[in-house]
């Protein structure tokens, strides 16, 4: 690198690092505000964080930053990573600066008003409580994909924030693919005896399930002293830095699944922050790739790896030392078998792996249809009620169990939901070809070693940073784009085993 272009990568990095520190000291305050913050904090909270956000956002989209980015991008100082980092902020300096920071902060304001009302609604289980602030956030969000600019449906524009190069004519066929190729196999399933999963309902003391997550946490290689693990409403992972990195759960007293799957689920998010370069923190490089392939790390620790058998061979003892009497009468095939119950249900969160699509599938549809204006939020309820019944066969008596269950609409996240199931698929396909990258992988993982498939992710996956995009790492990882047989066929031979279908 020469002087000039060290000089001015330098200020570029000054800036970007500036900027991070302003959105993740809002993050700090987010974690805070769904974890600890008292029901009256909302008000200021909300200002607090926008005021943050807001500063962020001028930093990263001023006419300096944006004359010194163009700068960059015309030098030939830069090596192969810097110049990767710059081209990716110029794009997203050229996104950005399609929002003011009166709109960034006004979307933040809400974010935080509309939280308030969602806690407010589920506490009341009662969806009109909630129906105002959403129906003003979805005004904003159809505001922002018009200010972004978008070819075909308006909802490409909001799911650029979340999976780079994703459209609704992409999403579509891979939904029509999973309504396609999941019922036969679902159908097969109905045809089986049904699992039991009782043992998962009895009453299991909180603070003992909790203690037992954080042994499965600590085993697995997430790392305490860059994190932590505390509850909130709704299970997520948030990250300051690659030094600090937390995870959130919820816990049933009287459903012990609900807590194992979600800390492993969070877990998998964090590992991924944990993994990710301090060297490049603020930088593209220094952070995830994209919605859909954080989401694959969480749902190959989560199912590829947290509801296989060898992986309860070595931790269904453990769980037993916590519940003795509970679990005395089951065996470890019980345990396995119960954790992958295929059976339509309400909630997503806790959804089987199978069915769980078609939760996605449920809310991608409605998000299409919110943002393009041929839905509001008035009767959402009743919408909801009529998807599940459509799809699943079932539907929610309370809004609690129904459209008030997820967090997402609340903090505006819309174009989220469908990296879920494109994660779920990339999960599947990095899986299968880290089984082949370390014969011994069952093994270890049966003998509660996961220092190898660690070292695997952060090799193929997290040093990277957004160097690649996400079908552009699929390739380079597995040797083919994106490829839903891998699923099917991880599917296929693990639930016709289980039931004999």
């Amino acid at each position: 690198m020469n002087g000039l272009s060290k000089k001015l990568y330098n200020q570029y990095v000054a800036v970007m690092q500036k900027a991070a520190d302003f959105n993740n000291a809002a993050a700090v305050l987010g974690w805070d505000q769904e974890v600890f913050m008292p029901p009256k904090g909302f008000e200021f909270r909300g200002k607090q964080i926008a005021t943050l956000t807001a500063h962020a956002h001028e930093l990263v989209t001023s006419t300096s930053f944006g004359a010194l980015l163009q700068d960059l991008v015309g030098t030939n100082g830069l090596s192969e990573d810097e110049m990767a980092n710059v081209q990716l902020s110029y794009e997203d300096y050229q996104k950005n600066t399609k929002l003011s920071a009166e709109f960034v902060e006004k979307l933040s304001t809400q974010t935080s008003k509309c939280y308030a009302a969602w806690i407010d609604a589920r506490r009341k289980n009662d969806f009109k409580v909630f129906q105002p602030s959403l129906q003003e956030m979805i005004v904003l969000k159809r505001q922002q994909a018009d200010l972004y600019g978008y070819e075909g449906h308006p909802y490409n524009a909001l799911l650029d924030d979340y999976e780079k190069g994703a459209t609704v004519k992409l999403l579509d066929k891979v939904f029509d693919t999973v309504k396609k190729e999941l019922p036969p196999l679902l159908d097969s399933i109905k045809n089986c005896v049904q699992v039991d999963d009782s043992l998962f309902a009895q009453h299991f003391n909180k603070q003992q399930q909790f203690n037992f997550t954080i042994e499965l946490l600590g085993k697995m290689g997430y790392d305490f002293e860059a994190g932590r693990q505390d509850f909130s409403e709704h299970p997520f992972s948030t990250s300051f830095a690659p030094t600090d990195a937390r995870v959130t759960t919820r816990v049933n007293e009287k459903d012990l699944s609900s807590i194992i799957w979600s800390s492993i689920h969070e877990g998998g998010h964090a590992l991924y922050e944990q993994g990710l370069s301090t060297a490049q923190y603020g930088l593209p490089l220094g952070a995830a790739v994209s919605l859909s392939i954080h989401e694959s790390q969480s749902r190959l620790w989560e199912n590829c790896v947290g509801r296989s058998l060898v992986f309860w061979n070595y931790f269904y003892p453990v769980l037993k030392q916590y519940f003795p009497e509970q679990l005395a009468a089951f065996s470890t095939q019980d345990f396995y078998k119960a954790a992958n119950k295929v059976t339509p249900s309400l909630i997503r969160t806790e959804a089987d792996e199978l069915t769980y699509h078609f939760h996605v599938m449920i809310r991608y549809e409605i998000e299409k249809e919110l943002i393009a204006g041929n839905l509001n939020a008035d009767n959402l309820s009743e919408v909801w009620n009529n998807y599940y019944q459509q799809f699943l066969g079932i539907s929610s008596t309370n809004d609690l169990q129904g459209v008030l269950q997820d967090v997402h609409w609340s903090h505006g996240s819309f174009g989220y939901f469908p990296t879920y199931s494109l994660g779920s698929f990339y999960a599947a396909q990095f899986f299968e070809q880290a089984l082949k990258d370390i014969p011994s992988l069952e093994k270890e993982i049966e003998a509660s070693q996961f220092q190898n498939l660690v070292s695997w992710l952060r090799m193929n996956v997290h040093q990277y940073g957004r160097k690649h995009n996400s079908e552009a790492l699929c390739l380079r990882i597995t040797g083919k784009g994106l490829d839903f047989n891998s699923f099917m066929n991880y599917a296929q031979r693990k639930f016709c085993s289980i039931y004999g279908a």
